[in-house]
C-alpha cells in the first residue's frame, strides 16, 4: 500500500500566507507613497503657476520695480497659497532681481516653491 501525498501541510500553508501578507503590505505601502507624491507634485505645479503669475504681472506692467517686499494671496483650483515677492538690486543697475516664494496657506511656514526673475529697465 502506497500512501498518496495530496495537498499541503499546515506549515507550508502558513509560510505561503506569511509571504503573501508581506508582499501585500509592501504593495500597499508603495501605492500609498505614489499617491502622496502625486499630491505633492500637483501642489508644487500649482504653486509654480502662482509664482509665474506674480512675476509675469510685474513684467506685463513694464515698470522698473523699486527694491521692496510685498505679499499676497492666490487661489489655484482648490489650493490656497500665500506668495511673497522680494525685489533686490543686482550688480548692473539696469536690472532688478525679483524672487517670488510661494507657501501653502494651510502651512504658511513651509515654502512650496521659489522662482527668480530678472527685470530690465525699459527705456524708450
Amino acid at each position: 500500500m502506497k500512501h498518496a501525498n495530496a495537498g499541503f501541510t499546515l506549515l507550508e500553508v502558513m509560510i505561503a500566507l506569511a509571504i503573501i501578507g508581506i508582499a501585500m503590505g509592501a504593495a500597499i505601502r508603495a501605492s500609498s507613497f505614489g499617491a502622496d507624491r502625486a499630491y505633492d507634485l500637483r501642489e508644487r505645479t500649482l504653486a509654480g503657476w502662482v509664482a509665474s503669475n506674480v512675476a509675469n504681472e510685474l513684467l506685463a506692467n513694464r515698470t522698473f520695480p523699486e527694491m521692496s517686499a510685498r505679499e499676497g494671496k492666490a487661489q489655484q483650483g482648490e489650493y490656497a497659497f500665500i506668495w511673497r515677492q522680494e525685489v533686490s538690486a543686482t550688480a548692473n543697475l539696469s536690472f532688478r532681481r525679483v524672487e517670488v516664494k510661494v507657501f501653502d496657506a494651510a502651512r504658511p511656514d513651509e515654502q512650496v516653491t521659489n522662482q527668480v526673475t530678472y527685470v530690465a529697465r525699459v527705456t524708450n
